[in-house]
């Protein structure tokens, strides 16, 4: 596999460990379940860890925004089906520039090593 395609799977795998601990920190209740507290603190961990593998080769910046930028869009997306929590026309809206955004580094930025 190369270093490029293994740098984008650890980020695909950082961005989801990071969505998964992020419902499982709404789960948890501010902390007061156990269960969802601990595999949201596992989660944590794995997606700094595959973040880690993905900045070998990765600059941060780019790394960070795509990390964050999908995580915010998957994120909004779980809160509306799972946790009903809906979103007016201007979260929608800068919502929508952030996919711009990471549209715009992976289609025309020199720096994400495509």
């Amino acid at each position: 596999m190369s270093v490029s395609i293994l740098a984008y799977v650890a980020l695909g795998g950082a961005i989801a460990c990071e969505v998964v601990g992020t419902t499982m920190l709404q789960k948890s209740e501010q902390f007061t379940r156990a269960g969802p507290t601990i595999a949201m603190a596992a989660c944590y961990a794995a997606a700094f860890f595959l973040m880690s593998i993905a900045l070998r080769t990765m600059p941060l910046g780019v790394v960070y925004a795509i990390w964050s930028g999908v995580g915010i869009v998957v994120i909004a997306i779980i809160g509306a089906l799972l946790f009903k929590q809906a979103l007016d026309l201007p979260a929608m809206v800068g919502i929508g520039m952030i996919v711009g955004g990471v549209v715009v580094i992976q289609a025309f930025s020199a720096t994400t090593g495509h």
